[in-house]
């Protein structure tokens, strides 16, 4: 007997005795079990095949995990969604990488995945497959297009923990995955040099776990292995140690023997707690390393040694040590307090640890010392000489570039000048003197008062001083300009997006397009990102709203005034002295035939923006002016030059009378009337024969 259609629809919804849920779980189970009979019948019975078990595991991730080929056809056939995430956004794409599973890696492929999607942590499949050693599946997904070289990707909040950025090749050094490691490099052309965000490379992931000894000989074989094409040694793990350190760590006197035989290691090199190689041997009692190292000549004067040695009863070790001129000398260092705020605990940790000096720099590249990131590397705390630095640090060729740029800017006020200069190792020190944070670091301390107007000033003369050095900056970020202890804020470029102007009007355009959005972003406070802010963000109400539009506008617009003209305009102006301006003008045009001409521009756009300016004014005030003490009554005009005449008369003839009624003759004005101050001062400077009245500076303001 065929079934109904009632028939059908009751063997696939669950039944009264089992909800969804039971019917899910049962389904996950057998699954993992791999029985396909009882997978089909929780089918028949509804289970829905895209139901999640605990952590968000669907029935195919299951199955791919347990690497049942059979019953990944069986689910995919019934429906299951090959995108579908787990709790970590995991997929069976990444699953399968995991099992190594080329087939099924192939099959969810061919169903549309993104070959390089990766889960909440960053790991693409090709990651993972690094991360198990499942050669085979990194072979297939290269040869389907996965980026080798990928770093991983992370949310901002781990970002700025320094979480993430890995890549495959360290993720295979770190599990110590050799043939992984050989076939990414030497097939694949896997970078050795790239770091993750805690600014470790390939080296350092490979070593950081070779004290194992499960792990000891394949970290050896890779850590040679990588020297042999050409990994940087001089990169540092999260807590300071250098591949040096940590290859004596380890014990392994021929890895540490092939470290120092690359001729580009510093010997003496510390991590954060101020230890060297040679401590870290003595503190292990490795006679072997700690005899190499004072062949090669590491330090014997730093760290107390032979109170090491004695500690640990080594009487070999101290002889060792005595023959490399080692003392027993308790160390004294007086105490210190930097000039710094913001930088005080990391400065006095500088201070106290040993570090090996550049010249007269002291200075650990650290992620705890690492002040700013830029695309050109880190900006790092320093001591130079005992003065308080920021230090940036460069390859020789580039360096001398930088240096060459920044002793330039020796005579400007508000460009970043160069402090001092150290040179070793290839690599040039370049030493400023240190700020406290940048300015969207300090927009963004709800605690941190600014007076916008005068950090817009600085600012726009910075950006002066660098047109004037023949420069376009093209990368006017807030996190550019650096504000010291004092408040004072200096522009800078390290990531060297400067360019020569050399008569190209573009790049000045471009510089005062962005100058126009900063502007707009100090106004509104940092809230908003640079890119999103608008005119529609200032506050209609501010007291400088009309001068603040006025000034973005001419800067968008190019103004031909530029950054020369544009820094005493209006915007800039104190309360009194806009004030001043306006009751200054009357006596300009007061003997002239035709004032009206005044305020009529060729090309003017604006008009007055209070044409019924007797009716906004105090009746009292204004009966007061209309009937003087000496003469007839006077009837004002509602127009500008009318307007005008009564604040330069009321504020040359004070009436007692109207200073109890309204107080402060500027600030009563201004706010009854604040659009007044920049439609004068643009009818007066559009208009080509009045224009010279505009000039605040010949008005003595």
């Amino acid at each position: 007997m065929e079934p109904t259609a009632h028939s059908q629809q009751e063997a696939s919804t669950p039944s009264s005795m089992e909800t969804a849920e039971d019917l899910a779980f049962k389904l996950n189970v057998a699954v993992r079990d791999g029985n396909r009979e009882d997978v089909l019948e929780l089918l028949e019975k509804g289970a829905d095949v895209n139901s999640k078990a605990e952590s968000g595991w669907t029935p195919l991730q299951s199955a791919v995990q347990a690497n049942k080929e059979d019953l990944v056809w069986l689910l995919m056939e019934k429906g299951a969604c090959p995108y579908a995430r787990k709790d970590n956004g995991g997929t069976a794409f990444t699953e399968a990488a995991i099992a190594g599973n080329v087939n099924i890696l192939e099959l969810l492929l061919d169903c549309g995945l993104n070959i390089n999607d990766h889960d909440d942590n960053g790991f693409t499949a090709f990651m993972e497959a690094a991360w198990y050693g499942r050669k085979e599946a990194l072979k297939f997904l290269y040869s389907k297009g996965a980026n080798v070289n990928l770093r991983r990707a992370v949310s901002e909040e781990k970002a700025k923990l320094h979480k993430g950025g890995a890549t495959a090749l360290m993720d295979a050094c770190r599990e110590g995955h050799f043939s992984v490691v050989k076939t990414l490099v030497q097939e694949m052309g896997a970078d050795v040099n790239i770091c993750d965000n805690r600014g470790r490379n390939a080296l350092i992931h490979a070593l950081k776990k070779g004290c194992a000894k499960e792990r000891y000989e394949s970290a050896v074989s890779i850590g040679h292995f990588l020297l042999d094409h050409g990994v940087d040694v001089n990169s540092k793990d999260e807590c300071g140690k250098t591949a040096l350190i940590l290859a004596v760590e380890m014990r392994s006197p021929d890895l540490v023997k092939a470290l120092l035989e690359k001729g580009e290691i510093d010997i003496d090199d510390a991590d954060e707690k101020g230890n060297t190689a040679l401590m870290v041997a003595v503190e292990g009692n490795d006679y072997n390393i700690a005899n190499l190292l004072c062949e090669k000549g590491a330090r014997t004067d730093v760290g107390n040694l032979i109170a090491i040695a004695n500690r640990k009863r080594a009487c070999d070790m101290e002889r060792l040590l005595r023959q490399y001129n080692a003392r027993l000398v308790p160390e004294t260092l007086k105490d210190w307090e930097p000039n710094s705020k913001r930088w005080r605990d990391q400065l006095k940790k500088l201070y106290k640890i040993y570090r090996p000096m550049i010249g007269k720099l002291k200075i650990f590249q650290q992620i705890q010392q690492r002040i700013q990131n830029t695309s050109q590397g880190g900006i790092y705390l320093g001591l130079h000489g005992g003065t308080e630095v920021a230090v940036r640090i460069s390859r020789s060729t580039e360096g001398d570039k930088e240096k060459t740029f920044f002793e330039q800017c020796g005579n400007c006020e508000h460009l970043l000048k160069l402090f001092q200069f150290e040179e070793a190792g290839g690599y040039i020190y370049l030493c400023f003197p240190l700020w406290e944070k940048n300015l969207e670091e300090h927009l963004q301390e709800p605690e941190d008062q600014m007076d916008y107007k005068d950090a817009l000033r600085m600012i726009f003369q910075a950006v002066r001083e660098l047109h004037s050095l023949g420069f376009a900056h093209q990368n006017l970020h807030p996190s550019n300009f650096f504000i010291d202890l004092g408040g004072k804020i200096y522009l800078a470029d390290f990531d060297n997006k400067r360019k020569l102007i050399e008569g190209n009007k573009e790049l000045v355009n471009s510089d005062l397009e962005a100058l126009g959005r900063l502007v707009l972003y100090v106004l509104r406070g940092g809230r908003k990102p640079l890119q999103q802010v608008s005119t529609e963000d200032l506050a209609a109400n501010s007291p400088d709203y009309r001068e603040a539009l006025d000034l973005v506008g001419s800067l968008v617009s190019h103004d031909e005034r530029g950054l020369e003209g544009l820094s005493k305009h209006p915007y800039f102006w104190s309360k009194q002295t806009r004030f001043k301006f306006l009751k200054s003008i009357w006596n300009k045009i007061k003997d002239l035939h035709d004032r009206k001409a005044v305020f009529q521009a060729p090309n003017a756009t604006e008009s007055f923006p209070y044409p019924s300016w007797t009716k906004k004014i105090d009746e009292d005030v204004l009966n007061i002016m209309k009937n003087p003490r000496k003469g007839g009554p006077f009837r004002y005009r509602n127009d500008v030059i009318d307007l005008l005449r009564l604040i330069r008369n009321l504020d040359e003839h004070p009436d007692i009378r109207i200073s109890n009624k309204i107080g402060d003759h500027a600030e009563y004005f201004l706010k009854l009337f604040p659009a007044l101050t920049i439609y004068v001062y643009n009818s007066l400077r559009q208009n080509p024969e009045y224009s010279h009245f505009a000039d605040i500076q010949a008005l003595s303001l």
